[in-house]
């Protein structure tokens, strides 16, 4: 299996205590790890919450700015890289996708959550100031648990993390308490668990449409009522982003990357990622290198 490297895992990026969760304050852990503000990828959870510090971070090649109160959230598999300016501190937390499951009994707890879905634009949340000193608690409580030793911590932690999530969910819905999803929705959420799973080998809308047992044409009607965007567009997108966090790793030839996705040959990839993307796949691989060594 090839792999976009680099890629971190939380071994890789501690030098104590144990693989599933790593707990720290920000300013020291970018001293440490001065070699992650060029693109990277993570195999776990990432959240980071800013108290001070300005610049740019980029989360799947959106980019954004810097700002106190941010809180940012990534799920594994996203490839990320930053760029700081002055002074930048705060708290972060990578921890692994089975931190959570055997504490919870819904072993998808999180993904009911926005800004763990993948989607960029969830992901990112600039906090209001009166939220700002019950999150900055929460996560002195978590630091301090971490620098405690007992093995009961470790729970304590779980809960001030879901408390975390849950009143920042609180906020970014509104206050709104949506009800359960439609049928529609539901059937979407579906497909792009699918597209995740098969996007490599399966191309088309209708090999979807026949695992969720409905029409193609049913299919691209919930796409397009609820997203805007055809079936096909989906599927495609998920192609191009990881056709993208494949060539952030200088490793992988463009053959090889062409290769990885089934494309049948080179000539059809580049094709594909121009159309989409506007230049080519070493266009775009330039690009991404001049970035990371100016950032």
């Amino acid at each position: 299996m090839l792999q976009s490297t680099p890629v971190y895992d939380i071994c890789t990026l501690s030098d104590f205590r144990q693989d599933d969760i790593l707990v720290s304050r920000f300013a020291p852990y970018l001293n440490h790890h001065k070699n992650l503000h060029a693109a990277h990828r993570h195999t776990f959870y990432h959240v980071v919450f800013f108290t001070d510090g300005a610049g740019s971070h980029t989360i799947d090649f959106e980019n954004f700015v810097v700002k106190p109160n941010q809180i940012y959230f990534m799920i594994p598999g996203q490839v990320h890289s930053w760029s700081f300016e002055g002074f930048t501190d705060g708290y972060i937390i990578n921890f692994s996708d089975s931190f959570f499951q055997s504490f919870l009994l819904n072993a998808s707890y999180l993904e009911k959550f926005p800004f763990f879905s993948g989607d960029v634009n969830d992901a990112v949340i600039n906090l209001p100031q009166d939220l700002h000193p019950q999150i900055k608690n929460l996560f002195e409580e978590i630091i301090k648990e971490w620098e405690s030793s007992p093995m009961q911590t470790t729970d304590l932690m779980r809960v001030l993390m879901l408390q975390v999530f849950i009143l920042i969910n609180r906020f970014s819905a509104g206050g709104v308490n949506k009800g359960p999803a439609s049928y529609n929705q539901t059937l979407l959420k579906n497909f792009q668990k699918l597209i995740e799973v098969h996007y490599k080998n399966l191309k088309l809308p209708k090999d979807y449409a026949g695992l969720l047992y409905i029409t193609p044409n049913h299919l691209n009607a919930i796409c397009k009522d609820l997203l805007g965007l055809q079936a096909g567009e989906l599927i495609r997108n998920r192609t191009m982003l990881e056709a993208k966090r494949m060539l952030t790793n200088q490793q992988l030839t463009i053959t090889e990357i062409a290769f990885e996705l089934n494309f049948s040959d080179n000539s059809y990839f580049t094709k594909f990622f121009k159309k989409t993307e506007g230049v080519t796949p070493e266009e775009f691989r330039k690009n991404i290198l001049n970035q990371n060594h100016h950032g």
